[in-house]
């Protein structure tokens, strides 16, 4: 029942949200009645109540048999009566009705200055009071949502973020993160031969997720990429989430290492989804991301590179909205694979993000100058539940593809020169670790 809409307008505005109103009217599981309050053509003499609404209810309940009623707005009626008193006697009146007859309803009411609603109504009749709120934060538009009070039920009480789409709405709880995710004992490769030996000859656990991060042009996209191609080479299906470049360009410059990805995308085991960071809001980047996984049903996922979130949202929503995902994907078993950028000019191990602490493996690329040439420098820093290589190794990539080779020993002369010490870790120009 609506006080505000006609159902042309109802019709129109809920097909872009996927409901095929005049379908479910035909098909009688759903009945509209518009309602029409002006306040120039009502008259107030003396006593009056709201039979009349009373029976244009119980007339649409009937002819449908519906469980559920919405009335939307609320406001609209104390905007056409004058007397507060009497139309709060008759609303309380109306909703015990709707009690008796066991039908859910839902009311719909504006934000008031000091009360949830205009006029107060929540404090005397709704048994769950839910409040919507769409706030802008640097230039940012979320909508959040908080349920106030629900008798008898357990609730959350801390505001989860929700996106009206094309599918209706979705919400996804920030603070109710179980820790459910199943151990999964059997390995996955990660493309590079010595990388898997590294990790004690087997590659990564199924099902966990795995970081790699390092500064620009240390070849996080080339690992990301390399990994993608040996999943669908095994048999299996791998999502690419890309932030930075296009599916064409990903192709294209993955030739160049000797990595024949098209044939893969044409044979249907690898999806390319390119969107920039700050195309979406973070919840839309997640709603996005539950749809393609849930419709592909992939083996394996690669985000590349994950700080670009940054561009949607502070620090901790991206942090957040990236355990949503990780728990998502993980739960499916689904291993998941992140580049990640590190943080220039810090000494301590860092990433633009930091979420390793989330993740079950944590590669480290690094970059260092050995005479007119560069290094790529690769440690494992954590690999939960495996024995795991503690050596710094070089990174090569060709047109061939990738390959780790242990790093050449250097003399303590030459140390300065070559900006790598006899263990293989970097040094400063005064020979000290850097």
């Amino acid at each position: 029942m609506t006080f505000e809409e006609k159902e042309k307008d109802l019709t129109e505005n809920f097909a872009s949200l996927g409901f095929d109103l005049p379908a479910l009217v035909k098909a009688k599981k759903i009945a509209i009645d518009y309602v029409k309050i002006e306040r120039s053509e009502i008259e107030e003499t003396g006593e009056y109540d709201l039979e009349g609404l009373f029976v244009r209810i119980a007339s649409a309940i009937d002819s449908v048999g519906a469980k559920r009623i919405v009335l939307d707005t609320i406001e609209a009626l104390f905007s056409g009566f004058s007397d507060d008193s009497i139309l709060r006697a008759e609303l309380r009146r109306l909703f015990g009705w709707l009690k008796e007859k066991g039908v859910t309803a839902i009311i719909t009411g504006e934000k008031g200055e000091n009360l949830l609603t205009k006029h107060g109504l929540e404090e005397y009749v709704a048994d769950c009071v839910i409040y919507l709120d769409h706030r802008v934060n640097e230039q940012l538009a979320t909508r959040r949502m908080k349920i106030i009070k629900y008798r008898g039920s357990k609730h959350g009480t801390s505001e989860f973020p929700f996106l009206i789409g094309e599918e209706g709405i979705s919400v996804f709880p920030i603070t109710s993160l179980a820790l459910t995710s199943k151990a999964y004992h059997d390995r996955v490769s990660s493309g590079i031969k010595e990388l898997d030996e590294m990790l004690d000859n087997k590659g990564f656990y199924r099902g966990t997720a795995v970081l790699i991060s390092g500064s620009a042009g240390s070849g996080k996209t080339s690992i990301a990429a390399q990994y993608a191609a040996s999943v669908c080479k095994g048999g299996k299906k791998a999502i690419y989430f890309s932030f930075e470049e296009s599916e064409d360009q990903l192709l294209r410059n993955m030739r160049s290492i000797g990595l024949g990805l098209k044939k893969w995308v044409n044979k249907g085991d690898l999806k390319f989804v390119s969107n920039r960071g700050s195309g979406y809001g973070l919840e839309a980047h997640l709603v996005l991301a539950h749809k393609v996984i849930d419709e592909f049903k992939p083996d394996a996922v690669i985000m590349d590179p994950i700080n670009t979130l940054l561009e949607s949202g502070t620090l901790d929503e991206a942090k957040a909205m990236l355990a949503r995902l990780l728990d998502f994907i993980k739960n499916k078993g689904v291993t998941l694979l992140m580049t990640d950028l590190a943080i220039r000019g810090e000494i301590s191990e860092a990433t633009e993000i930091g979420i390793s602490s989330l993740c079950d493996v944590w590669i480290k690329l690094n970059m260092s100058v050995e005479g007119r040439t560069k290094q790529r420098l690769l440690n494992i820093l954590k690999a939960r539940g495996m024995k795991h290589s503690h050596e710094v190794r070089n990174l090569m990539i060709s047109d061939k593809g990738l390959s780790i080779k242990d790093i050449e020993m250097y003399s303590p002369a030459a140390w300065p020169r070559s900006g790598l010490g006899s263990s293989g870790v970097p040094l400063s120009a005064e020979g000290g670790a850097r």
